[in-house]
């Protein structure tokens, strides 16, 4: 029988092929088991792995998480306790009824530059001044009101006692002096027509429209230019017959002898008739006159607090007495978008850095103006003796105690002289300070001449007042209005210097206020009664001299 030999290709191919296809045998059989449970086993592994892997990429992402979150609280926390919000409209002070775009410095002055203030207007306050906000809308320029209050001054009947002339009575504040002092008597002004529920107007004929923003919403506390007596205002003075001091003096006032208005002399050369207008009697007459003109150039607030009937008031809208001017002030002025940007730009190059600022206002009292060396004596001996400035170290030290991050005190300086900072500048330019801080030294301007009603000059005047009311601390003259409003402002105690009395620096050099308020230069000298002779500086106890006029002037200071 014919059979292929195994030799042949095709046997060995099939063959073979036939033994892969037959069982296998044992040892294949242990071999492709532990194949398989190896196999297995990786999977196992690969999947316990992957799985672990996985629930710790998500835990680290929880974990992340939480973490961030947590950081951001804190972060979050420490921002709030190092920055609390602040109130942009001061305690109530303020009213939100104003577009903040037209007047930048209502609120960005609370927000963004000012530190909080300590001083806190009274709730009596805050409901005062929106009763008078209503008040001036309804009887303020353009108003029925307004225009039937101005029909009686068309005519010169002698007696209004009996006449109506509508729910509106009026005080017109006039221009005069330099602008701290107009500053300081419209503040006064205000006061007293919030105390006796008149409405304030303000005099445009100079630049005040300029300088502030309006202070009331929905009108305006600038007096028509059509106002009938508006060209007959500036020559008011202590010899018009409708002078309330004059009136006195002639028996020409009582209470049936009542003028459609009054003339008010408060300057510095008021007779006491004239100054009888503080008295409660003679407040009785005032009142009923429907329109006041007001000429004055001191700041008459502590004089008004010797009439009972004043007072009793006055001590519920002030609580903290020495807070009159500066409540008031940041209620009713706030610059012009202009002069705020002159503000913001000095403040942000030359003080925002500054780890100290320390602020120096100098006025010369002289008859020749410029810069004496007695002057410069008594600041160096100031602040160097109050610490608000340290010594320049001596020349042969060989080094000064200096840290990697020295501490800067920018120095603000304002004056019409500019040789009284360059003085002070030089003085830290040559030599180191012997605390190793860095002092620097700046003034805005020195123009030499005061130029009152000068648009740009006043503007650069007050934008100075208000970055000097921005320091941590206060140098300013004795007398010195412009002075005055900067520390009260700022609601800064102030070191004041001593003026001199001769070519020498007086030692003491100055004196720490323990007030802020401004003080009234030339207030009534004695009581309301005339027979009393009571020094004006001993009616009540927190109404005294003021510590830069020696036996003279007025201020309140809060009873301790």
């Amino acid at each position: 029988m014919d059979t292929k030999k195994p030799s042949d290709p095709y046997v060995r191919e099939q063959t073979c092929s036939q033994r892969s296809i037959q069982p296998p045998t044992n040892q294949g059989k242990i071999s492709s088991e532990v194949f398989r449970a190896f196999g297995l086993k990786m999977k196992i592994l690969l999947t316990l792995v992957f799985s672990g892997l996985l629930i710790w990429s998500v835990v680290l992402v929880s974990f992340s998480n939480d973490f961030n979150n947590q950081l951001l609280v804190a972060t979050s926390n420490v921002s709030r306790e190092s920055e609390t919000p602040r109130d942009r409209l001061i305690g109530g002070l303020l009213t939100a009824d104003f577009d903040e775009g037209s007047c930048l410095s209502r609120y960005q002055q609370s927000l963004l530059y000012r530190k909080a203030s300590p001083y806190k207007p009274s709730e009596y306050l805050v409901s005062k001044l929106r009763s008078y906000e209503k008040l001036h809308k309804r009887c303020g320029p353009g108003t029925d009101a307004y225009k039937k209050a101005t029909e009686i001054l068309g005519h010169d009947d002698e007696n209004y006692a009996s006449k109506s002339v509508g729910e509106c009575r009026y005080i017109v504040w006039v221009a005069v002096y330099g602008l701290g002092n107009r500053i300081l008597t419209l503040a006064s002004v205000f006061l007293y027509a919030l105390l006796t529920e008149r409405v304030v107007l303000v005099d445009q004929s100079k630049d005040i429209s300029d300088l502030f923003c309006e202070p009331f919403p929905g009108t305006s506390w600038l007096l028509p230019l059509e106002f009938p007596l508006m060209k007959q205002i500036d020559g008011y003075n202590k010899g018009y017959s409708r002078c309330y001091g004059t009136m006195l003096n002639n028996q020409a006032i009582n209470s049936t002898l009542i003028p459609p208005h009054l003339y008010l002399h408060i300057l510095h050369d008021s007779r006491d008739n004239d100054k009888m207008f503080f008295c409660q009697k003679d407040q009785s007459l005032v009142d009923k006159v429907p329109w006041l003109i007001v000429k004055a150039n001191v700041y008459f607030v502590p004089s008004l607090w010797l009439n009972p009937t004043f007072q009793t008031e006055l001590m519920k809208l002030f609580p903290q007495k020495e807070a009159v001017f500066h409540h008031l002030a940041r209620y009713l002025f706030h610059p012009t978008n202009q002069v705020w940007g002159l503000i913001t730009r000095s403040y942000n190059a030359y003080l925002s850095r500054a780890d100290e600022t320390l602020g120096i206002q100098i006025r010369v009292f002289s008859d020749r103006a410029g810069y004496f060396q007695h002057v410069m004596d008594q600041v160096v001996a100031c602040t160097r003796r109050e610490n608000l400035l340290p010594e320049p170290a001596a020349q042969e030290e060989p080094k000064v105690n200096i840290s990697r991050s020295q501490k800067l005190k920018a120095v603000l300086v304002t004056s019409l002289y500019p040789e009284y900072s360059e003085t002070l500048k030089n003085m830290y330019w040559e030599r180191p300070s012997s605390t190793g801080e860095i002092i620097e030294v700046y003034q805005p301007s020195g123009e030499r001449v005061q130029q009152t009603d000068k648009k740009l000059h006043d503007q650069k005047a007050l934008a100075e007042m208000y970055l000097l009311s921005l320091t941590d601390k206060i140098v300013t003259s004795a007398r010195s209005t412009f002075g005055y409003v900067a520390h009260s402002l700022g609601g800064l105690k102030p070191w004041l210097l001593y003026q001199p009395t001769g070519p020498t620096a007086p030692d003491p050099p100055c004196i720490q206020s323990t007030s802020m308020d401004p003080c009234h230069l030339t207030p009534p000298s004695h009581g309301c009664e005339p027979e009393w002779g009571t020094n004006s500086g001993k009616v009540v106890p927190f109404v005294r001299h003021c510590e830069d006029r020696g036996n003279d002037g007025l201020k309140l200071f809060d009873e301790l």
